[in-house]
């Protein structure tokens, strides 16, 4: 069985070795990036066979091919020695001029586009060797709620599959860090010369055509439970996965949307877009990055936190 196996036996070098083969499809390849002889390579490989019992890869003319076994395990093979060289690499001084880290943030497009521009510039004068991956979050369908819209956020953050999540929530359970980004409200965006920005009254807007940003295409959102508070209701006549799709069709037709205030003065006049102020109080929220505080030791993730804030600051300038 598998626990019973003693790993103290296995040598992790195997699993680098078989990551490069299978990359080059060539043991000279291989050897010349692993700073290893042909034969060393070769021998790795007799080594690996006998673990997994199976030839894993099949000379051939141009190099080798992998065996369908050897497929099956390149992703669970990757997975863990990104797991490892993560570890490894919290492990290290961090020195973010000459760090290769890799970060996961995790936010909604409309967020993500006001933070990342300023991000990527500070990375590029400071931190060169920094990745980034951006996920996009969006609220669990049917939610409206923000305590409960956001919840499945932090699990994802406890089984570490993102760094640090920014979400317009405040309800942050005690066992995760926060920080306080940014406050942010709505505006209405339209194309410029739209007739609505003529007659801003709450009748003319509920009687406009509504985009909605919704990624299961949900056609209700926070903006619908407000009217009904007044008696009001609107229609939907379309809805799209994200922000940046949103702003690129309001531009080309007569659909209104209400859009987050510092996206869309950060994007809209290129589409020739205009924001104006609701006919009604759609409220403002704080966005906040949160990261598990177990997790915050790790200087490489404190110095994150500290330049998402400070992008943060940079986007709010004025240009």
């Amino acid at each position: 069985m598998l626990n019973n196996i003693d790993l103290s036996r296995i040598d992790l070098n195997l699993l680098v070795l078989f990551e490069v083969v299978l990359e080059e499809r060539h043991v000279g390849r291989a050897a010349d990036r692993l700073n290893l002889s042909p034969s060393a390579v070769s021998h790795g490989l007799g080594r690996l066979r006998r673990l997994l019992n199976d030839p894993m890869f099949v000379r051939t003319p141009k190099g080798v091919v992998p065996t369908d076994r050897a497929t099956e395990l390149a992703a669970p093979v990757a997975d863990i020695l990104a797991r490892v060289r993560g570890v490894i690499s919290t492990a290290e001084p961090f020195d973010p001029a000459t760090s290769t880290r890799r970060f996961t943030i995790s936010a909604p497009d409309g967020v993500s586009a006001v933070f990342l521009p300023p991000l990527l510039e500070a990375l590029r004068q400071n931190a060169p060797g920094i990745d980034i991956g951006l996920r996009q979050l969006s609220p669990t369908q049917g939610e409206t709620a923000p305590e409960r819209a956001w919840r499945a956020v932090f699990a994802d953050l406890e089984a570490r599959a993102m760094d640090i999540a920014i979400i317009p929530s405040d309800d942050i359970p005690a066992r995760f860090h926060q920080r306080t980004l940014y406050e942010e409200d709505f505006v209405v965006a339209m194309r410029a010369g739209h007739p609505f920005a003529d007659a801003l009254t709450l009748e003319r807007y509920c009687e406009m055509q509504h985009l909605v940003v919704s990624l299961a295409g949900d056609p209700h959102g926070f903006v619908d439970e407000v009217l009904a508070k007044q008696g009001y209701s609107r229609r939907i006549a379309l809805t799209v996965p994200n922000f940046m799709f949103a702003i690129a069709v309001i531009a080309e037709t007569d659909l209104i949307a209400a859009l987050p205030r510092r996206f869309a003065a950060a994007h809209a006049p290129r589409f020739g877009v205009v924001g104006v102020d609701p006919p009604l109080l759609l409220g403002d929220f704080r966005l906040n990055a949160v990261a598990p505080a177990a997790a915050m030791p790790d200087a490489g993730l404190a110095w994150l936190f500290d330049k998402l804030a400070g992008a943060e600051q940079a986007a709010r300038k004025p240009h």
